[in-house]
């Protein structure tokens, strides 16, 4: 069966636009846990702007092989005040998972994948310190990227395919051609010997499409949705509904 793992980013920025310690993100892990939730995800950036680095530990503390934690982040960004860097936060946590993501302060939002050609000198090395810390590492790709198997090479554990044309044309009535890449993507990755994940403006609405689709799909990664949508129906049963439909 597909995970279906919470990111969390959402409950830090609500919290943050007020400052002090409400909504309280541990509370809401612990509510996403509780209803079923199979992991955790954060994306603590170096801009401070939602999950922070002392949440990181908080909620390591919290799930404590409860559930998988998965830790995204860009790994070469480098430390500032706040902020110890994305190797020392592994090192201090040790998560299940860790997703390497090439975004930067000017992305509003992660919104593409590695180039796994012109990246991979400096990735093979930073896969290698983050397993022997005995983290599962994924890389986050576009869905048209057609070196997938050199995420293998490098010693990548996972993909996880960037899912927001795919959202876009679902949202647009035309998701044909984006599913078409999304599932051609996740075909060369099984074939690399590597698992896949999947994430971005991922919802209740064309999360089931790719699923039949990508029936050995390990890991959903949802937040931005599921956290709106929880707005109206609870954590509990948004949480819930997502699992009916991984299921």
């Amino acid at each position: 069966m597909t995970k279906l793992s919470v990111n969390v980013n959402k409950i830090a920025v609500l919290r943050n636009s007020r400052g002090g310690h409400e909504p309280d993100i541990g509370a809401a892990a612990a509510a996403c846990i509780a209803a079923g939730a199979a992991g955790i995800t954060v994306h603590p950036r170096p801009d401070q702007r939602h999950v922070r680095a002392d949440d990181v530990g908080l909620l390591n503390a919290l799930i404590a092989g409860r559930v998988e934690f998965n830790i995204e982040g860009n790994a070469f960004a480098p430390p500032r005040a706040g902020y110890p860097g994305f190797l020392k936060l592994i090192e201090e946590t040790r998560p299940t998972q860790c997703t390497l993501v090439p975004d930067g302060d000017a992305q509003l939002t992660s919104d593409h994948g590695f180039d796994l050609r012109a990246d991979g000198a400096r990735l093979k090395p930073l896969i290698v310190e983050l397993k022997q810390l005995g983290a599962r590492v994924s890389l986050f790709v576009d869905a048209d990227n057609d070196a997938i198997a050199h995420a293998a090479e490098l010693g990548a554990d996972r993909v996880e395919i960037y899912t927001g044309p795919y959202a876009e044309g679902h949202a647009r009535g035309d998701p044909a051609r984006a599913l078409a890449q999304c599932i051609a993507c996740a075909e060369r990755a099984n074939a690399a010997g590597l698992g896949v994940n999947a994430g971005h403006d991922l919802n209740q609405a064309n999360l089931g499409a790719l699923k039949a689709a990508i029936p050995f799909l390990a890991e959903v990664s949802i937040g931005h949705a599921l956290i709106g949508e929880a707005l109206y129906a609870g954590l509990d049963a948004t949480v819930k509904a997502y699992l009916r439909i991984l299921a």
